[in-house]
């Protein structure tokens, strides 16, 4: 008898361990699933294409979405499609592939967005586009894709109101006094809509300030400093540097390689006789200190630490199934769809505010 009651006493011990242990597990099972919806919540994984690396803004940018998916405690896969479209597309099959949880494509060719956009709604995946925006026809076809970047009209016609203001403030800047401002463009990329908008409204902007203008010269340098060097060349070449009055460029990099190709003709070095005003968009760091140093007139900032921080927290928000709104992203949304993020115009007074 007395074994018999030893022998219950272990079973029944036995058993009230298994289900303290089954409760413990039914606790850690239960703490587990909560820490994995926080762990995927937290750990979503964005893969983003970008154009190029090498290019002076969308560096900026990266670096900001870097920033801000670490902040998020997400993770962000960024490659380089080194501005061939192919690639890109095989990059994006690779994140798909790879089972990210969103996108985030600043498209080589705005216009090749929809086979991107189809490859996404396929598979139900959230995409961004960023600073490139597609087709309307496109950002249309899915209701899980929306576009950051900025009014490029709204920079051409900073940029052109940089150059009206130099001109009122300096009459000499009026070489031969006729009353017109002779200019040259360094546009960027044909059929890009920033190259297009600021090439036009820049010239408006002028126009509308009420002075007269004449191109001289335009031609596109790619966003690319050394093209645009060797472009600039030409153009004083051809047209002689002493009849150009102003040099507008649609980019930092271009405005800079400008610079460049003056300073090789004792222009823009500190003489004010021999000083042509130039101006670029994007307030790179180097732009500003060309500013500092007086060679560039002015830029117009192009936000890249805002423009990848929105990129990444709609990414986010949408991957979460969350609505993109202000509240979840940070950001005015426009017609559910749009993030847009204004320039601000870089001159003198202020450029050092931008300096870091």
């Amino acid at each position: 008898m007395k074994r018999f009651k030893s022998l219950l006493t272990i079973v029944m011990s036995a058993a009230i361990v298994a289900t303290m242990a089954g409760c413990g597990a039914n606790k850690s099972a239960s703490s587990g699933g909560d820490a994995q919806t926080s762990t995927k919540s937290s750990n979503t994984l964005i893969g983003s294409a970008i154009y190029k690396f090498d290019d002076t803004f969308m560096t900026g940018v990266r670096t900001a979405m870097e920033g801000e998916a670490k902040e998020k405690g997400s993770t962000i896969e960024l490659v380089d499609s080194q501005n061939k479209q192919p690639t890109q597309n095989e990059q994006v099959d690779t994140f798909i592939t790879k089972g990210v949880n969103a996108l985030a494509i600043n498209p080589v060719d705005r216009t090749a967005a929809g086979p991107i956009i189809e490859k996404a709604k396929a598979k139900k995946l959230p995409i961004v586009f960023l600073n490139r925006e597609p087709e309307k026809a496109d950002m249309d076809s899915y209701d899980k894709v929306w576009y950051v970047g900025a009014h490029a009209e709204q920079s051409g016609t900073l940029s052109g109101q940089l150059i009206a203001d130099y001109f009122k403030a300096h009459p000499e800047a009026d070489k031969n006094h006729d009353g017109v401002v002779q200019y040259v463009m360094l546009q960027g990329e044909p059929g890009h809509q920033d190259a297009t908008l600021r090439t036009e409204y820049s010239i408006k902007a002028i126009e509308a300030a009420g002075l007269k203008t004449q191109k001289l010269a335009a031609d596109t340098a790619m966003w690319d400093k050394a093209k645009a060097t060797d472009l600039m060349k030409a153009f004083m070449t051809g047209q002689g540097v002493d009849k150009i009055e102003a040099v507008l460029c649609n980019n930092d990099d271009m405005a800079l390689g400008a610079v460049e190709a003056l300073k090789a003709e004792g222009y823009n070095k500190g003489d004010a006789s021999k000083y042509i005003p130039v101006v670029g968009v994007d307030a790179t760091a180097p732009a500003l200190q060309a500013m500092k140093e007086g060679s560039l007139l002015g830029t117009v900032l192009n936000d890249a630490q805002n423009q990848g921080k929105a990129t990444v927290n709609i990414a986010l928000a949408a991957a979460q199934g969350k609505e993109i709104n202000k509240e979840n992203v940070g950001f005015d949304v426009t017609d559910g769809k749009y993030v847009w993020i204004d320039y601000v115009k870089v001159t003198q007074d202020n450029y050092k505010d931008y300096l870091k």
